[in-house]
């Protein structure tokens, strides 16, 4: 008896069959990775075209930016805009007050929210959560609406044009104190409840279990309070008046305003107001990341 031999459509159908389907979940899946890439690339490029512009108008001459000021590249790129403005200001000594001033401030923020946080994570009393509201409230308030307050106390106290007149009313930070308050809720009770049944202090259990444990929410709010520090301006405007304790923000605009506002110098005191940050944000940007992650604000 002949073999039998499978039709040739059989053999196709049956070839078709065993091959691999595309799911249709993996399919949804590419063309949403596709999508949020391209999404990610469109505003990285809409972040960087005004800053490579700034760098690029920073470095052309005048008599260009007269010509053309809307041109790009130029075939006689030059520094000098950079040394007009160092010379014309006390940048290194700008540099330095923003330096100190945004340090203390974050070191004292830190210090200060961390202990609020971890009283109202840890600590039984009473009207807690009512007090945790109450400062979480403070977000409403308009910092514009303290500053005359600020003002007249450091006025009486003898603390304006001082590193403390930048730096005090900068320290209470609503935001921060959440930021360690929800840390501390996921550190297990076991740890503390352990070390308070060896005979350990709140304040040891905070300085050697708690805080070693919150390097990630630590890491997060030193960098935004540093920065936000950094570019804080209308504070700093209003607690300074002397030329050498100003600080880079406020110096940058006595600078713009000796100049009379002309393009190639404001582009360069830009761009140095900037560096700092920019360096910070390369150098730590997974700190930043790691410190959202870490802290719950999901």
């Amino acid at each position: 008896m002949a073999a039998l031999t499978p039709a040739p459509a059989a053999t196709a159908r049956s070839t078709a069959d065993s091959a691999p389907r595309r799911s249709p979940r993996t399919d949804s899946e590419r063309l949403f990775n596709r999508v949020t890439l391209g999404t990610l690339l469109a505003l990285a490029l809409l972040w960087l075209a005004p800053l490579a512009w700034a760098v690029a108008t920073s470095v052309r001459p005048p008599g260009e930016l007269a010509t053309d000021p809307t041109a790009w590249f130029s075939a006689h790129s030059t520094l000098a805009n950079y040394r007009e403005v160092l010379a014309a200001g006390r940048i290194p000594y700008w540099y330095v007050n923003s330096f100190v001033t945004s340090a203390l401030t974050t070191l004292l923020t830190v210090c200060t929210a961390s202990l609020a946080a971890f009283a109202l994570s840890r600590l039984r009393f009473r009207h807690r959560r009512p007090v945790f509201l109450l400062i979480l409230a403070g977000v409403m308030i308009p910092p514009q609406l303290l500053m005359v307050p600020h003002f007249l106390t450091l006025q009486v106290a003898g603390m304006l044009n001082t590193y403390w007149a930048v730096v005090l009313p900068q320290v209470p930070n609503v935001v921060a104190v959440f930021v360690f308050k929800q840390f501390f809720d996921g550190i297990p009770v076991e740890l503390t409840d352990a070390a308070r049944a060896d005979g350990a202090s709140w304040l040891r259990i905070y300085g050697q279990i708690v805080m070693p444990l919150s390097r990630p929410a630590v890491s997060a709010v030193t960098i935004f309070v540093f920065v936000w520090s950094w570019n804080n301006f209308l504070w700093p405007l209003l607690a300074v008046t002397d030329p050498q304790m100003m600080t880079l923000p406020v110096g940058l605009t006595s600078v713009q305003d000796a100049f009379g506002l002309p393009q190639a110098q404001l582009m360069a005191s830009a761009v140095l107001g900037a560096l700092p940050l920019l360096t910070v944000f390369l150098f730590f940007q997974r700190r930043i990341v790691e410190g959202i992650v870490g802290t719950g604000l999901k």
